[in-house]
């Protein structure tokens, strides 16, 4: 085991598990690369703290600034613990809509909240808008640094990791690669990555069915946290993915539960998302292959909500 010499040097490293019984007979290999081993529970730690070192290295972000972010709670809970460990103040811009154990691990690590209510605790088209406006007025504010995670790229550098490790943990070609987009950094960051290496893997991405506008065109309210923002993301490169595809998102909640009842993994439901789109995938392809998605978070920042309830 590492030992690190602050909580910012034990990010990444996660380990990699195949699936072993919700996956069909006849199908592909699956791997779920488990993020929930990050100090937060999350693969937002990795950009996180990209964001942060990067831009100390350029002399953007510098001790007794501010930091600025408006997040659904995963990337702010990152920012918030990279932040208390660096010793920044963090101020951050979020939403009902998101799960409660996220609002509350940002205001441990000291953050300090504001909210910007939802239409019925849902991700509405215009709640990231709104959220991002009122955080531009905060970073407006002298001695502030507005990580702007949507157009951030230093978030690749981060995410590039996911995918140098998975060479690495594997040591086998790799298919697919598929996971569902919120900034996109992740695909974006580990298809770099893998192509650098000279990897012929396809890269598919998943968005909510029922906010399908990278798919279709069109913007809708859905209840899964972290994805589906309602407008292009703009670190989404389309050269770097093959294809975009709409996962339903009861789908993903049923796979989320199939998940911890019978493969003992708890994720949430953008988890279960990327499961379900990868095992359709895996069938596709047929055995012999590989398909390779991330368990993005913890299961238990969702336990409040109604994922787990029966």
């Amino acid at each position: 085991m590492r030992v690190g010499h602050s909580m910012t040097e034990v990010v990444g490293n996660t380990p990699v598990v195949q699936l072993a019984k919700v996956v069909p007979e006849g199908a592909a290999d699956v791997y779920v690369k488990l993020e929930w081993y990050n100090p937060t529970g999350s693969y937002k730690d990795r950009m996180a703290l990209a964001m942060i070192e990067e831009a100390e290295k350029r002399g953007d972000l510098r001790p007794g600034m501010t930091v600025v972010e408006y997040t659904g709670g995963s990337t702010g809970s990152s920012l918030a613990y990279v932040c208390a460990a660096k010793g920044y103040r963090f101020k951050v811009v979020s939403s009902d809509a998101f799960a409660e154990e996220k609002l509350n691990t940002m205001r441990a690590f000291g953050a300090e909240l504001t909210i910007v209510p939802s239409e019925g605790g849902k991700v509405t088209p215009d709640l990231t808008p709104r959220m991002i406006q009122l955080a531009s007025e905060f970073a407006a504010e002298p001695d502030t640094y507005w990580t702007d995670q949507l157009n951030n790229r230093d978030s690749l550098v981060g995410y590039a990791e996911v995918g140098q490790e998975l060479l690495k943990q594997l040591d086998m070609p790799i298919d697919v690669f598929c996971a569902a987009v919120g900034t996109a950094g992740l695909s974006m960051g580990v298809a770099s990555a893998l192509a650098d290496a000279g990897s012929a893997t396809r890269i598919v991405i998943f968005e909510p069915a029922a906010t399908p506008y990278i798919t279709a065109g069109t913007s809708g309210t859905h209840g899964v946290e972290g994805i589906g923002i309602g407008f292009m993301p703009p670190l989404l490169d389309a050269d770097l993915y093959a294809e975009a595809r709409a996962i339903d998102e009861s789908a993903g909640r049923t796979m989320a539960r199939r998940l911890a009842a019978e493969e003992g993994l708890l994720a949430g439901t953008s988890t279960g998302l990327n499961v379900t789109g990868a095992i359709a995938l895996a069938k596709e392809l047929g055995a012999g292959h590989t398909v390779v998605t991330v368990a993005v978070d913890t299961g238990l920042k969702y336990l409040s909500g109604d994922l787990y309830k029966t």
